[in-house]
Formats: C-alpha cells, sequence, structure tokens
C-alpha cells in the first residue's frame, strides 16, 4: 500500500507559478504511474497529468499542456507538478494518486489518494 502527501499548494496572482509535490511511503513507489488531478468546488475530479514508472513517458489534459510539467525522482519517492502562467481556471484542490496501469486518465483507474493540496489564483 502506498500513502501520498501533497504539498506546495497555496495562493498566487494570474500568470505565476507553484511547484507542488507528492511524497509516497512505501518501497513500491518506483512500481506505479503516477497521476495528478484537480478538483474544483462542485465540479468532478479532473484528469492532469500522468508519468509513467520510469518518468519517461507523461500524459496531459489539452487544458494544462504546456505550461504544466509533471515529473518523478524515484530515490526520493515524489513526484511533482510544475505549474506555469497559472490562470483562474486553474483554481481547484490538487490531489495525486497512482494507478498500475499506463495510459488511463480516469479517476476510477487511479488509488491511494492523498487529501489534496490547494492552489488558489487570484486574477
Amino acid at each position: 500500500q502506498v500513502q501520498l502527501v501533497e504539498s506546495g499548494g497555496g495562493l498566487v496572482q494570474a500568470g505565476g507559478s507553484l511547484r507542488l509535490s507528492c511524497a509516497a511511503s512505501g518501497r513500491t513507489f518506483s512500481s506505479y504511474a503516477m497521476g495528478w488531478f484537480r478538483q474544483a468546488p462542485g465540479k468532478e475530479r479532473e484528469f492532469v497529468a500522468a508519468i509513467n514508472w520510469s518518468g519517461a513517458v507523461t500524459k496531459y489534459a489539452d487544458s494544462v499542456k504546456g505550461r504544466f510539467t509533471i515529473s518523478r525522482d524515484n530515490a526520493k519517492s515524489t513526484v511533482y507538478l510544475e505549474m506555469n502562467s497559472l490562470t483562474p481556471d486553474d483554481t481547484a484542490i490538487y490531489l495525486c494518486a497512482v494507478s498500475s496501469s499506463w495510459g488511463v486518465s480516469a479517476a476510477r483507474d487511479f488509488g491511494s489518494w492523498g487529501q489534496g493540496t490547494q492552489v488558489t489564483v487570484s486574477s
């Protein structure tokens, strides 16, 4: 079982940047694909980005492509989400999760969800 803890959220002005981290406990971190999702009030959980077990392959939602970068450091059991050119539409709770499959982007295909970190972008 992998346990995940997100950090790095906060309040930022439009056009700004944030770097989120997701620290994992458990010895099998490097076996999993990792994903970032976000959930705004009153909206469904939305796929943001995913990275395969080695970090060599990534996938992004169209809404963040070119602005967000997902990466991982298996030695530190941590996955990151670098977010640039933020807009108010990016405001949400950001959560990370693991998947034993690659190429999936539905929340139901991920598990071991963290508690999330709040990102608020002011206009």
